[in-house]
């Protein structure tokens, strides 16, 4: 099932509402895309409302706003290595403010203290119920769904602070979407980030250092996960550099593309 959140668009009785939608069709053929809407939250047995949308009638937005976003670092050797790190004995983690999160379309903000903005494209796990201290074996229980994310890292930043929420937190440098995908095995999923159509990284999800199981028992060891929280598992190889004007796609296989532009900050 792919969940979406979305708003409706100019010329409906319903023109500005926001709702959680079940999406059906082809996502290779976005005509045929429809938007059931929700009578409410995702989280539990879906109720449709019964209003339905053709997709060219909404805006999708970010598919969740989180409470709080745990990121991983350094979860794939070739990336780690590619910044001259070594792999972490255990998982590297940081919080990106639900401030940072924007949806498919939206524009990613250039931070004017920035010089050096890059993509990481990223599978994102959506926390289905709240939870803590969960074993490995029931990890899977406490999991919505995924959809693709792009931790978007003000990299000169990062190394001159020498901490990251400035570097990793900044307006819009979480674009989410375009849907939570329910129904998805994670364990070997393909992971690719364009600009302008260019290929820059290419992965596969069995490359982790660590599972989505090991990562989501290990936070959850310290902290309370809430419904609608997201856990960024860590990029593939070939993060680069973002300039203004750029378009970046990041792809996951069974998921979708999610697809921004980067703007000059206003």
């Amino acid at each position: 099932m792919r969940i979406a959140r979305f708003s409706v668009r100019e010329g409906s009785p319903a023109a500005g509402s926001v709702s959680f939608g079940v999406v059906e069709g082809d996502a290779a053929r976005p005509d045929s895309l429809v938007v059931h809407a929700l009578a409410g939250h995702p989280f539990g047995p879906p109720q449709l409302s019964g209003e339905s949308f053709r997709m060219q009638d909404v805006r999708l937005l970010a598919p969740m706003l989180p409470n709080k976003i745990v990121a991983v670092g350094r979860n794939y050797a070739a990336h780690a290595a590619e910044l001259g790190n070594e792999v972490p004995d255990v998982p590297l983690t940081f919080f990106k403010p639900s401030t940072a999160v924007v949806g498919p379309t939206e524009s990613i903000a250039y931070p004017p203290f920035s010089s050096d903005v890059q993509h990481e494209a990223e599978l994102a796990v959506v926390i289905g119920r709240m939870c803590r201290e969960v074993p490995l074996e029931r990890v899977p229980e406490v999991i919505l769904g995924y959809t693709c994310a792009n931790d978007v890292t003000a990299r000169d930043v990062q190394q001159r602070e020498g901490q990251w929420a400035r570097a990793k937190g900044f307006d819009t440098s979480c674009p989410l979407g375009p849907w939570i995908e329910t129904e998805l095995d994670p364990s070997d999923l393909a992971i690719t980030c364009t600009v302008n159509g260019e290929l820059r990284q290419t992965g596969r999800t069995s490359l982790m250092v660590r599972s989505i199981p090991e990562l989501i028992a290990h936070i959850s060891e310290a902290m309370t996960l809430l419904p609608g929280d997201v856990v960024l598992t860590g990029t593939p190889a070939g993060v680069g550099p973002l300039s203004i004007g750029d378009e970046v796609a990041v792809s996951v296989e069974g998921i979708g593309t999610l697809t921004n532009k980067v703007i000059k900050r206003g």
